[in-house]
Parts: structure tokens; sequence; C-alpha cells
């Protein structure tokens, strides 16, 4: 095993709400100052969402991501800065007339999504290519919608980091591909453990590993209990890994985790005890061909 592994932290996330534990960031400060401090414990890169600072909630202001992006390149400008673009894909139809969106619907047009993508241009930005049952609700990412968003991707010279919730997204992502929508052989992370998606298994991981395209870099995490599971899994597949608080909110059963360095820490003592090493923010910009900020 000769590459070293990079780490992403995925510090706050869209669906873990703050009465689940006390520790999550909800401001602009706070999350900027856990993306700091995930990277002082080793994450070579950060995977960021924003919240209203006076609600919690899922946002998609501009304005909080700008905060939190330029709080963040000011404190540490070799860090990689992955932001979403997964809010505003969410429908959920009206019980009366379901073509009508009802209460938590989030569904925008394509251009919204990345909006903050095109102002900001961060290192790497996610790009969903699934359309899924969660929870009750759909989430929504149709072929044309993709290619708009990759294309605003691409304009702004920005990575797209293509996360995978199922077989059926490697698919439509490598006709993407094929014709030119995207650049192969592309920067893949697979999500395991969100209901209704990939399982959470090494079988399912192995799977999913063997339809990437040749050369692909990838990454894989699993949803709670999983996740320290899967930076086993990942690192010994010869993948890289994520943790973080829009994943996993617990360091071990029953026990919060204070803070997302805390998770970043444990994380790095597993990649070590099985021999392995984490990868600089330079040293993995390096892997995914990313400009050097110092």
């Amino acid at each position: 095993m000769s590459q070293k592994t990079f780490l992403t932290c995925a510090v706050t996330g869209n669906i873990t709400t703050p009465d689940q534990t006390p520790h999550l960031p909800i401001t602009p400060t706070q999350i900027a100052d856990e993306c700091l401090a995930a990277a002082e414990a080793g994450a070579a890169a950060v995977h960021i969402h924003v919240r209203d600072p006076k609600t919690g909630k899922p946002s998609m202001e501009l304005e909080h991501y700008r905060e939190v992006f330029d709080k963040v390149r000011r404190g540490n400008p070799e860090l990689i800065i992955n932001l979403t673009t997964g809010p505003g894909g969410r429908f959920v139809p009206s019980h009366d007339d379901p073509r009508v969106a009802a209460a938590g619907s989030t569904l925008v047009v394509p251009e919204k999504r990345v909006e903050h993508i095109r102002v900001l241009k961060p290192d790497i930005c996610s790009l969903d290519l699934n359309t899924m049952n969660s929870g009750g609700d759909v989430v929504i990412n149709t072929p044309r919608n993709v290619r708009i968003m990759a294309n605003v991707m691409r304009e702004a010279g920005v990575k797209p980091e293509l996360e995978i919730f199922d077989s059926g997204d490697i698919h439509l992502a490598r006709d993407l591909i094929a014709d030119g929508t995207l650049q192969g052989p592309g920067l893949w992370t697979f999500v395991t453990g969100v209901k209704y998606g990939f399982n959470s298994s090494p079988e399912t991981l192995m799977y999913a590993r063997s339809l990437l395209p040749a050369g692909a870099i990838w990454s894989a995490f699993g949803i709670g209990r999983f996740e320290f599971q899967f930076v086993a899994l990942a690192m010994c597949a010869g993948g890289h890994v994520r943790v973080g608080m829009e994943d996993n909110i617990y360091l071990e059963k029953g026990v919060l985790a204070k803070s997302n360095a805390e998770l970043v820490t444990k994380a790095k003592r597993i990649i070590h005890d099985l021999g392995g090493e984490l990868a600089t923010p330079s040293e993995a910009r390096a892997m995914l061909q990313l400009p050097n900020r110092k």
C-alpha cells in the first residue's frame, strides 16, 4: 500500500439537527472554525454545507457560504475546500395533487444550486447524480439538470466530486464522461448507509469500485455506526475516506463527539493502526491535480 490516504471532513451537513447534538456547528463562524480544527487534526479537505444561523436549518444563502469560505481560506490557504451542491433537489409531493410541491420541498432550478460555485470558485464541489427515495420524500437529479450544473462547474474551473448513492449513478456519470459533459476518469465518493441507497457492506464497496473507469480516484464513507468501519474498509481497498458530523455524531456507542476534530483524530488513528498515513492538503492537491495555493 504505497499511496497516502486523504481524509475529508464533512462538518455539518443537511440532515443532522441541532436537537440531536449540542456540538453541531450552526453559524458561519462555527462552521469555519470546525473546518480549521479538523484540518489541524489531519483532514486534507473539508466538505461544507451552511445553515441559517438563527434557526439552525439548512440554508442555500450565498453570503453564508461566502463567510465560511473566506474564513477557511484565510485560516488555512492550502486546505481543500469542497462546497456542496446537494441542497435544492428535494421534492415532497402534495397529497391532494402530487404534481404540486408540499411543505419541505426545496427543489429549485439547477442554476440556483450552483450559484455559490460560480461566484466563489472552490477547489471542489459535490455533484449528485441520484434520483431516489429519501425517507418519505424524493431527491431529484435529472440528467438534464446534472448537465447544467456540471457545465457551470466546468466554466468556474471547479472539480466535481461525483457523489454516488447507488449503481445507477455510476452508469449516468460514465455516460456524462463519454459525451464530454464530465472529464474522466473522475473523482468519486460512494455514500453508503442512506436508506434505499447503497448498503454499508464490504460487498457493496467492492461492487461499486468495480464499476469505476480505470484511473478513477475514489472515497467512501458510511453513515452512523458504519462511519469508522468504512474508514478501514475504504483505506484497505485503495480508496480515501470521509468522516464528520454530517454523517455521524458519535465517537463510539453512546458517546457524542464534542467536535469534528475528534472524529478526524479517531479516523487518523485507525488509518495509522492499519499501516497507512494521511495525506497533507498539499499532497492531496497533487493527487487531485489541484493548484497549489502556497
